[in-house]
């Protein structure tokens, strides 16, 4: 009995996507590595927790392609690139990074509206949020280092920053959760 629940245009499009998570992770790890050999511990910790949310991202689609009856392909990851040049180039490139992904989500959310594969739309809404969340996120952390003076921020502007990374929740305010009171 076939079990497979997918059309074949979305399970290549779910793969391919679990292997831009793997390939996100990837490039967070290397930042994390890059961070680290640099003395930006606090950076660096950040970065690590990041690379191990994109794991898991990655295992949701997977999870999600084996639970709806289809085939997971696992391929080759490309390398994540060359390290930062900088704080502010290591911060530049993962808003760059969550921008491509967000574009690839929304890709497959307009095939399975297109397809009416309503399942996998509303799998898809999850990870519409959580990008909502990964670019806020990203654009808050570039906004501070081109207030503490961007690529040219002094070391005690990138220390503060540095330490305030150690301890940052790894969650975004969303202008969905705000309120007037809450603002």
């Amino acid at each position: 009995m076939k079990t497979n629940r997918l059309s074949a245009a979305i399970t290549k499009a779910l793969n391919a996507q679990m292997t831009n998570e793997a390939h996100n992770a990837q490039i967070y790890l290397s930042y994390a590595s890059w961070a680290s050999a640099e003395g930006y511990d606090g950076i660096a910790n950040f970065l690590f927790r990041h690379e191990n949310e994109e794991r898991n991202h990655m295992m949701k689609i997977l999870e999600y392609i084996l639970k709806r009856g289809a085939k997971v392909e696992v391929t080759a990851i490309p390398h994540p690139g060359p390290d930062p040049t900088g704080v502010y180039d290591c911060f530049e490139k993962v808003f760059k990074s969550e921008v491509e992904n967000t574009a690839n989500i929304y890709r497959l959310v307009e095939m399975s509206m297109a397809e009416k594969d309503w399942a996998t739309w509303n799998f898809m809404q999850w990870f519409v949020k959580e990008q909502t969340e990964e670019e806020t996120l990203a654009i808050d952390l570039l906004d501070r280092i081109k207030i503490a003076g961007g690529a040219k921020a002094t070391d005690s502007a990138l220390y503060a920053f540095n330490r305030d990374l150690e301890t940052k929740p790894d969650d975004a305010v969303l202008a969905q959760d705000v309120t007037v009171d809450k603002p």
